[in-house]
């Protein structure tokens, strides 16, 4: 099949790549020239693993393009995928501007008939504006289709090539049957295509996100409450995850969500109930708690120096909001950052993707090691904010050596409580106790 997919982010990238994979003709299309020519030479623009190989071989076959041409890109495809940002506005709600934009652009384009998709986060209803959009500039039959993406950052492209389900919204026959066979490929081992209304499937993504993000907030409240009692969260997550009706995915405690999705689906939710007179108490009280997590490990650091770490420094293992990724948005390491240098404090930062994208944004306001122990020389403790696999297993009688004293805060209770007891060191992490 012929494609457009106009957007090259993150989502606009991995879709692109792994449509031309399954022998589809695929041409993204993006306004940044320097980006496009980095793509045409080859270069991948984002860390994700097992991209750079489809992303390669798609090109070397000629079944992937970039174009900054959005005229070339329309004449030659049938479907059209947007996968365009959707920022929170200046209220919090999602801002429609790019999606808009695209569609008048593609609007005053089309000269037969197309299927638009839209492949963004974006607000129940925003399906039914991009029609209106069309139906103002062209005579032109077109259908809107509405298909979410459930892409994991660090395995987006096996979730690409082996969703759990696919939701499409549409009620036209026509845009189903075209959508049915494009995802015909991906769903050979029975995972189901669903089919529905546009405006169920847009709440369908904002709903998952929000429950998914709801679950982490319980685990971590669960975790404050184990610190407060004396319980241990692993022996309490292990209980509750046996159980079916919860699953054992997504109960790990730690210093809270980040990332490009869960923070401003979660709050485009909230907003839109909000719009419809709708008081959706329990997300406006996930955002609560998660605000208060992302900076817990300043709080445990605190109480532990007696609330004066001014002059400490302090190793910092992790800045990207979750394993696998470059991605720093939203990121607790971030929040953590920001914490201790108000108060004074010295950071030096190590992340196997991710420091380019924080020195860009803090520049020289802390150092970068060049690996994960040269960040523990002379710190005061070592604090861990990703849970990159590479931290996992380190050298303790290395750090013994580089770190000023043997403390370490934990925000996602990497290592075994009672090993780090027989080696002397001070380990504070979430929501666990040892049980003597």
């Amino acid at each position: 099949m012929k494609i457009a997919v106009i957007g090259t982010g993150y989502v606009g990238l991995v879709t692109g790549t792994c449509l031309a994979e399954t022998g589809n003709n695929v041409i993204c299309v993006d306004i940044d020239k320097a980006k496009v020519e980095q793509m045409k030479n080859g270069k991948v623009p984002i860390y994700e693993p097992g991209l750079d190989v489809l992303f390669h071989r798609n090109i070397e076959q000629g079944r992937l393009s970039f174009t900054t041409d959005l005229a070339h890109a329309v004449k030659e495809s049938q479907l059209i995928f947007m996968a365009l940002p959707t920022p929170p506005g200046g209220d919090g709600a999602a801002d429609l501007s790019y999606i808009l934009g695209a569609a008048k652009d593609i609007s005053k384009l089309v000269t037969e008939y197309k299927v638009i998709i839209n492949k963004s986060t974006v607000p129940v209803g925003t399906a039914d504006k991009v029609q209106a959009v069309f139906n103002e500039n062209t005579q032109v039959e077109i259908d809107v289709v509405s298909n979410p993406e459930f892409l994991r950052e660090g395995v987006a492209v096996d979730d690409f090539m082996k969703p759990d389900r696919v939701v499409i919204g549409t009620r036209s026959e026509k845009a189903q049957k075209l959508m049915a066979e494009l995802y015909a490929p991906y769903v050979r081992q029975g995972n189901p295509i669903f089919f529905m209304d546009e405006r169920s499937s847009e709440l369908t993504k904002y709903a998952a996100n929000s429950f998914l993000a709801t679950k982490i907030t319980f685990m971590n409240e669960i975790a404050n409450l184990c610190e407060i009692v004396g319980a241990d969260v692993d022996a309490v997550r292990r209980g509750i995850g046996s159980d079916d009706r919860i699953g054992k995915r997504f109960l790990f405690p730690g210093i809270g969500y980040g990332g490009s999705c869960f923070p401003k689906d979660v709050q485009a939710l909230a907003i839109a109930a909000e719009s419809n007179s709708y008081n959706f108490q329990l997300l406006k009280a996930v955002m609560q708690v998660n605000e208060k997590q992302k900076t817990i490990l300043v709080d445990k650091l605190l109480k532990y120096y007696n609330g004066d770490i001014k002059g400490k420094s302090f190793a910092l293992w992790g800045l990207a909001f979750k394993p696998e990724t470059d991605d720093i948005r939203e990121a607790p390491a971030l929040y953590i950052i920001d914490e201790l240098l108000i108060r004074g404090a010295k950071v030096t930062a190590f992340d196997p993707e991710a420091m380019d994208n924080v020195k860009a944004l803090l520049g020289n306001k802390i150092d970068y090691a060049n690996n994960q122990y040269e960040a523990l020389q002379g710190a005061d403790a070592l604090l861990i904010a990703t849970e990159w696999s590479v931290f996992r297993n380190p050298d303790f009688e290395k750090m013994e050596g580089l770190l000023a004293n043997k403390t370490i805060f934990d925000g996602r209770n990497l290592f075994d409580l009672q090993k780090m007891v027989d080696l002397g060191y001070y380990y504070n992490s979430v929501g666990r106790k040892l049980i003597v």
